[in-house]
C-alpha cells in the first residue's frame, strides 16, 4: 500500500468526522455519555478505516482484502444488537416507556451511521484518486452531505395536524376524563382527578391522509410520542401512581389520535411542538396509498 498513505489517511479522518458530526447527545439520551462517545467514536473510525482501504486494494489487484473488507463489514450489524439490547435493559426504569418499535427504529440509526462513515471515506479515495486532495475532500464532503439530508426522518409535524385542546370531563361524577367527547380514562380518587382539571393537557393529533392514519394507527408510533412528550417536558409520574400515567389513544372512525397528560411544563405550545417534533418509526410507516386497493378505497 506505498504511496496510498495520503489517500487512506484522507478517507479516515473525514469518515471519522462524520461520524463524530453525527454523535449527538439530547432529551433521547442516546449515547450516553462519555462511554457512548468512546465506543460509537472507535466503531465509526474501524468503519472509516474499512471504506478508505477499498480503493487502494482495488488498485494493487488485492481482491482477497476487499473480500475480508467485506466480511468486516458484515460485523456492523452487531452495532444494532448492542444498541437493542441496551436500551432493551434499561426499559424497566423508564417512567414511560419507549417501547420495542422505538427502541427498533434507534437501534437502526446507529447502525446506518456508521454505513455513512464507511461510504464516505469510501467516496473521499475516489475523489482523491480522480482528482487530488482537495478534489477528494470536496467530494466526500458532498456525498456525506447528501446522506446525512437522506438519512432525516420524518416527524409527525409531516403527516398531521396538531392542535391542544382542554380536557373534558363527564359521568356523574365529572371522573371521566376525556377528549373531543372521546373518554380516555376514569380516575375514580379525588386528588388525581384534580391534578388533571388543573394541569391536564389534551393534544388532537389529526393525519393529513390515510397513509398518515395508518402510520398513527401503530402502538408502537403512538408510544413512542406519549415518550417523547414525557422525556422532554416531564411528567407528574411515579411507580405505581397509575391515575396520572398518559395515553394516547385512537379514534376509530377519524383516525385521529387523542393524547393525554400532565407535564411538568404545562406550556401548551411546548407540548405541540414535543409532538410535531417525534420522529416517524420506519417500523410503524405505512403506504395504504400507494397499492391499488388502498388507493380505490380512498376515493
Amino acid at each position: 500500500m506505498n504511496g496510498y498513505e495520503q489517500m487512506i489517511l484522507l478517507g479516515i479522518g473525514l469518515g471519522t468526522l462524520v461520524r463524530m458530526i453525527e454523535l449527538r447527545v439530547d432529551y433521547r439520551q442516546y449515547p450516553g455519555y462519555p462511554h457512548g462517545y468512546v465506543v460509537h467514536s472507535t466503531l465509526g473510525f474501524i468503519a472509516a478505516a474499512l471504506g478508505a482501504l477499498v480503493i487502494p486494494a482495488l488498485l494493487e489487484e488485492n481482491y482477497v482484502a476487499v473480500t475480508i473488507l467485506g466480511a468486516a463489514a458484515q460485523q456492523f450489524q452487531s452495532i444494532r444488537t448492542m444498541e437493542r439490547d441496551f436500551l432493551t435493559e434499561i426499559e424497566a426504569t423508564e417512567l414511560v416507556p419507549r417501547g420495542i418499535a422505538y427502541i427498533e427504529n434507534i437501534a437502526k440509526v446507529f447502525e446506518a451511521r456508521n454505513y455513512l462513515a464507511m461510504i464516505t471515506a469510501f467516496v473521499t479515495t475516489v475523489g482523491y484518486y480522480f482528482f487530488d486532495l482537495i478534489g477528494g475532500l470536496i467530494v466526500g464532503g458532498l456525498i456525506a452531505y447528501i446522506l446525512d439530508k437522506i438519512m432525516v426522518q420524518n416527524t409527525v409535524g409531516d403527516i398531521a395536524n396538531v392542535r391542544v385542546k382542554d380536557l373534558e370531563f363527564s359521568g356523574p361524577t365529572n371522573s371521566n376524563i376525556g377528549v373531543e367527547g372521546v373518554v380516555m380514562m376514569n380516575v375514580g380518587l379525588k386528588e388525581a382527578l384534580e391534578q388533571w382539571k388543573e394541569s391536564g393537557i389534551g393534544v388532537v393529533i389529526e393525519p393529513k391522509d390515510d397513509d398518515a392514519r395508518a402510520t398513527l394507527a401503530n402502538i408502537g408510533q403512538r408510544q413512542a410520542i406519549v415518550h417523547d412528550v414525557a422525556s422532554q417536558l416531564g411528567v407528574k409520574l411515579d411507580i405505581g401512581v397509575v391515575d396520572y400515567t398518559p395515553l394516547a389513544r385512537l379514534n376509530l372512525d377519524t383516525g385521529r389520535v387523542y393524547m393525554i397528560i400532565i407535564p411538568i411544563e404545562p406550556d401548551e405550545e411546548c407540548v405541540k411542538q414535543a409532538v410535531s417534533s417525534t420522529p416517524i418509526l420506519e417500523e410503524a410507516r405505512r403506504r395504504p396509498l400507494q397499492s391499488k386497493a388502498g388507493s380505490a378505497a380512498a376515493d
